[in-house]
Order: structure tokens, then sequence, then C-alpha cells
């Protein structure tokens, strides 16, 4: 099978999208109309619709990523202790992983741009199938946003532990009540000239054809 230049520019770009953290260039400003861009590209993310719009949150100012950051650090830092005190109890040495979270959490403020990608409503206590239906109006924006990112050499990485001090962030944003945050995303130019895909395992040991189990495809 040949594979048509649009088609390899495409799985470029979405096998090196990774999550960015120490590659960040916090000195390099982030012009609003890239974050305009990268917003218009995500709105023709692939969803059933518009009826809960999607609205991206921009935090540039210092003192206003400042109360954003200092949030997620006290989500993030109890967090990590917890999660290396349970590694060490199971007689693991704590990753590198959980130094690097921790780095991110005590620089967020430093990044150019913090973007929070909210929609509107509230349906945290509605049926499980309209509440996938709803974050699965928004969240293919936020990862569409992060592919518009990267294709103007931005990262970006996916995290949602400010939810647990979500109240608080739409206090500091000043967001209505009626306002469903689902992913914070850093932003900043990264430093370097590119990724590469990352280690995964092979995609058939995941694929299950007709039933559950069975990894052998279909002949044809």
């Amino acid at each position: 099978m040949t594979i048509d230049v649009a088609a390899a520019a495409a799985d470029k770009l979405l096998t090196t999208t990774r999550g960015v953290r120490k590659r960040m260039d916090f000195s390099r400003p982030v012009a609003p109309e890239i974050i305009r861009q990268c917003a218009e590209v995500a709105m023709q993310a692939p969803v059933g619709g518009m009826e809960w719009p999607t609205h991206f949150i921009v935090a540039t100012e210092p003192d206003v990523k400042m109360r954003i950051a200092d949030l997620y650090r006290k989500v993030c830092d109890p967090y990590l202790v917890d999660l290396e005190a349970k590694m060490e109890a199971g007689g693991d040495r704590p990753k590198s992983g959980v130094e690097l979270y921790r780095w991110q959490g005590e620089t967020m403020h430093e990044l150019p741009a913090l973007v929070i990608v909210a929609i509107e409503g509230r349906f945290e206590s509605e049926p499980v199938g309209m509440q996938a239906a709803k974050y699965g109006m928004v969240l293919p924006v936020a990862w569409s946003f992060m592919l518009a990112l990267r294709a103007r050499g931005l990262g970006s990485c996916w995290t949602t532990l400010h939810l647990y001090e979500e109240a608080a962030v739409a206090k500091a944003l000043g967001m209505p009540d009626n306002v469903t945050q689902t992913v914070l995303l850093p932003v900043a130019y990264y430093t370097g000239d590119d990724f590469r895909p990352a280690k995964r395992p092979p995609a058939d040991n995941f694929i299950h054809w007709n039933r559950w189990g069975d990894h052998t495809s279909p002949a044809g």
C-alpha cells in the first residue's frame, strides 16, 4: 500500500505530537494571533454539533497564571508525595516521571500561556451516556488545538489535576458556574528541532475483532 504525501505529513504530525514539559521555551512570547489561529483550527474538530459551545480561556497575565499555578500545585504536590509513598511501599523506586511532573508544577506560572478548554453546561449528574456525548463535543477540540500548536512549532501537555480545584480556578478566571472545565494546556514554543514517535506496543495487541480477546484480523 502506497501512502501519499498528504497522508505521510498527517501521520508525522499525529505520531510526533508529544506531551511537552521540559522542552518548553519560557523566554519566547506566544502571540495572541497564534492562539487564535489554533482555536480556529480546533473548532473544526469532528464533533457531533455545537449545541454546547467550546471555550478557550487563555491566561497570559502573570498574576492570573500564578493563581492558576498555585491551585495546580495545591493538588499536584500532595498527589506526588502520596504517589511516591505508594511506590516505595510496594518496593519500587519513584520513577523519573514523578520529578518531571513536580517540575512542571513548580514552573507552570513561567509559561507564556495557560489554556483551559471548557464547555458550556454542567452534566456530572447526568447518565454516563450523556456525559460521554458532551465530553465528546469538547475533547476532540482540545486535541485538535494541540495538533495545531505542534504544526506551528509550539508544544503543550494534557493535564487535569487542576480539576480538583475547579471551582477555585473558575473563580480566579471569572468563569460562570454553568461552564465545565475539561483540560489545562500549558502552551509555549518548544526547544529543539523535532520530536520522534514514542515507544508504544503494537496496535494489534489492542484491536479486538468482533469479540473481546480476538486479535486475529479478518482475511482480506
